[in-house]
């Protein structure tokens, strides 16, 4: 619930910076000299790209969510085995250890989406961030029945 909380106070204040970049953006644009133009115009394209990227980012999330919670009614989301530090930090060695028993599974089975959300999973919970969300993209792609490039 944290997360979900800090999310939606992320998102509203970018939010609220594209509104303000994107007035800015108008007002140069109205004052009509060709440089405040340009300016302006180019302003007003980086809150086009935000709100692109914000609005991608929260279906992810939003797809992300619908599969934990799918995976959960069927009982099959990954059970937390992970040894903690002291600091409640996981412990790396740990962390490795599972990451190579669902990598085994996700190779056994690479056509089914759960594999793929638990090997998200383990990628996140093995610090690396940018191979889980290739995985959980690839995960929703496969439940949505869609194409799925290697």
């Amino acid at each position: 619930m944290r997360a979900k909380i800090s999310y939606l106070i992320t998102a509203a204040v970018l939010v609220f910076y594209f509104v303000l970049v994107g007035s800015r953006g108008v007002m140069l644009i109205e004052s009509g000299t060709v440089v405040t133009v340009t300016f302006g115009v180019a302003v007003l394209i980086l809150p086009v790209i935000g709100l692109w990227f914000l609005w991608k980012n929260t279906q992810f999330v939003r797809k992300a969510n619908a599969l934990a919670a799918e995976l959960d009614t069927e009982g099959g989301l990954p059970v937390d085995e992970l040894k903690r530090l002291p600091s409640g930090r996981i412990d790396r060695d740990s962390a490795d250890e599972v990451f190579a028993k669902r990598k085994a599974e996700t190779e056994a089975a690479p056509d089914d989406w759960r594999c793929w959300f638990r090997l998200a999973v383990a990628y996140h919970d093995a610090r690396d961030t940018p191979r889980a969300r290739k995985a959980m993209q690839r995960a929703i792609a496969l439940h949505d029945g869609r194409p799925v490039r290697p």
